[in-house]
């Protein structure tokens, strides 16, 4: 287990004094949030990266209204207990998280419960450590209460559509009632809803047409080598295409224990809520993917396209509409809560990895880079558009502009 030296952040906004508990504590159990999340995703019901984002930020806001119960330095997200200053960080911490990585991740709480168990070893029993454990479970439920209700468990209803006995493609979609569920930190799902895309008689159109089918195509593409490992980089879905930015880039400044929760809880709570927004965004315009749009764009009524019959995407598309771009509001999100609190330019470089290109590395130095290089990969991927990709990156920028605007805000 690896501890970081812990010193006083300047960019924070507001820093108080140090804290005796560890600011990793918050990262390790982030990470044991974030495997309970995948595992859930590789069994056969699995997890959509919506449902792993909504369950990663209520661990994160458990932990961070926890800890500033303790040390109250910012506004709180629901919930602060008034409770002595010498409570256990470390066991409120660890406490809040795995009382919810449990419940939501049951299949994981045998391993939780080990994570738990070392996590506060070290800390001498007595009322500090009692007081941690009852701050910690008491924050806890009242999230896991909260979220009940927020229609994340809704059952998927879907009507796949065509005319009466005609043969239409069955497998569902995903997530198209995830627009419905209650927002974390928006008014509503559609509150950050962007515009209608382009009409299909545009010169725009054409153009972004054009360049996903030469650019995104599975054989005879336009791609570079290089192009071609950023597709296949980005094809990882969920969490894993952010949280290495947050990890990094926590670690680099050595925050204190309660900045390092507070970071991962904006950065979480944006995240979260930019699923949402897109998949209200997805489903009321319902917009085409590049397969179908380039196996039918005789049909669009543009005289600068032209149908490809057996054209096919690098990857497989994903079973939702496609504008906006879903990677591309997710990381923006986060991209947003980091610009806010560090600028542009990271304070380290970034080195990335995914599991859908083994050995494959992309290293980033500015947020602006980030967030560009994921709306070209999913135009390699041949699945998006670049406008929608744009249009999702404005929108998680707006959305994590609005979480550090009104959440989790410092109180002097």
């Amino acid at each position: 287990m690896l501890f970081f030296k812990i010193s006083v952040p300047a960019t924070l906004l507001v820093v108080g004094l140090l804290s005796p508990a560890h600011a990793d504590t918050v990262t390790e159990w982030n990470t044991i949030a974030l495997n309970a999340g995948t595992a859930a995703r590789q069994t056969p019901v699995g997890q959509t990266p919506a449902q792993q984002a909504r369950n990663l930020a209520m661990v994160h806001l458990a932990m961070f209204d926890a800890l500033n119960s303790i040390e109250p330095r910012y506004t709180p997200y629901r919930m602060q207990s008034n409770v002595p200053k010498t409570t256990s960080r470390e066991v409120a911490a660890s406490v809040a998280a795995h009382y919810l990585v449990v419940r939501l991740y049951a299949a994981q709480a045998k391993d939780a419960d080990a994570a738990l168990k070392e996590s506060i070893a070290l800390v001498p029993e007595g009322p500090d450590k009692a007081q941690g454990v009852r701050l910690g479970e008491e924050i806890a439920a009242a999230m896991l209460e909260e979220r009940k209700t927020d229609g994340s468990a809704v059952p998927d209803t879907y009507r796949p559509h065509g005319a009466a006995g005609a043969y239409v493609p069955t497998v569902l979609t995903a997530s198209w009632n995830w627009g419905l569920v209650k927002p974390f930190a928006m008014k509503s799902g559609h509150q950050f809803r962007p515009d209608a895309p382009y009409a299909l008689a545009s010169a725009e159109w054409a153009k972004d047409l054009n360049e996903v089918k030469t650019m995104g195509a599975k054989i005879g593409s336009g791609r570079t080598d290089e192009q071609t490992d950023i597709a296949k980089f980005w094809e990882q879905t969920g969490a894993g295409s952010f949280n290495q930015m947050v990890e990094q880039i926590a670690a680099a400044k050595k925050l204190g224990i309660l900045d390092n929760a507070r970071l991962y809880a904006l950065a979480y709570l944006a995240t979260a809520d930019a699923f949402i927004a897109i998949f209200d965004a997805k489903y009321t315009y319902n917009f085409w993917r590049p397969l179908t749009a380039i196996r039918n764009a005789d049909t669009d009524g543009n005289a600068a396209t032209e149908l490809d019959a057996a054209w096919m995407p690098f990857i497989t598309t994903p079973m939702h509409p496609e504008y906006p771009c879903a990677h591309c509001i997710a990381q923006s999100s986060a991209a947003a809560v980091l610009k806010s609190a560090f600028g542009d330019a990271m304070p380290i470089t970034i080195i990335m990895t995914s599991p859908t290109a083994p050995g494959v590395t992309r290293k980033f130095d500015r947020l602006s880079d980030y967030t560009a290089e994921i709306i070209n990969a999913r135009i390699y991927d041949g699945v998006h558009y670049r406008a929608s990709g744009e249009v999702g990156v404005e929108m998680g920028r707006k959305i994590g502009e609005h979480v550090l605007q009104n959440y989790l805000k410092p109180l002097n």
